[in-house]
């Protein structure tokens, strides 16, 4: 976006609230595909299968019948650990989407006082000649 003059900045105005809107579109539909996401992971042994989803929540958890074999403080730890990479994976990929939404969402460096005070000299230079 180019930088504004004296006979453009209702339309710098415009364009700079245009791209805000267009900002807080995308930061909004990043936000909806964060909640879609959802991690898996599977035990090495294919026996274990969990989901999480984009918070970090755990949402499905499926024990093949065949891993009660491995006794108790076993099978703990392995449910441990594909629950921990099913957060992991929804954590990536969350993650993903949180930093294309970043990169997006540049807006120009707003107005500040140098701008304002130039503007207001202009003006009374312009009232003076």
């Amino acid at each position: 976006m180019r930088p504004p003059t004296p006979d453009n900045d209702d339309e710098y105005l415009l364009e700079y609230f245009a791209q805000g809107q267009q900002v807080i579109r995308d930061l909004q539909a990043a936000q909806s595909a964060i909640r879609q996401v959802e991690g898996r992971a599977k035990s090495k042994d294919g026996l274990l299968e969990a989901a999480a989803d984009g918070s970090g929540g755990l949402t499905g958890l499926h024990i093949d019948p065949r891993a009660l074999r491995l006794g108790e403080s076993a099978l703990g730890r392995e449910v441990a650990a594909v629950l921990r990479a099913a957060q992991d994976d929804a954590a990536r990929k969350a993650q993903e989407i949180a930093d294309a939404a970043e990169n997006a969402a540049a807006l120009p460096q707003p107005l500040d006082e140098t701008f304002v005070r130039g503007r207001v000299e202009q003006v009374a230079s312009d009232l003076l000649h």
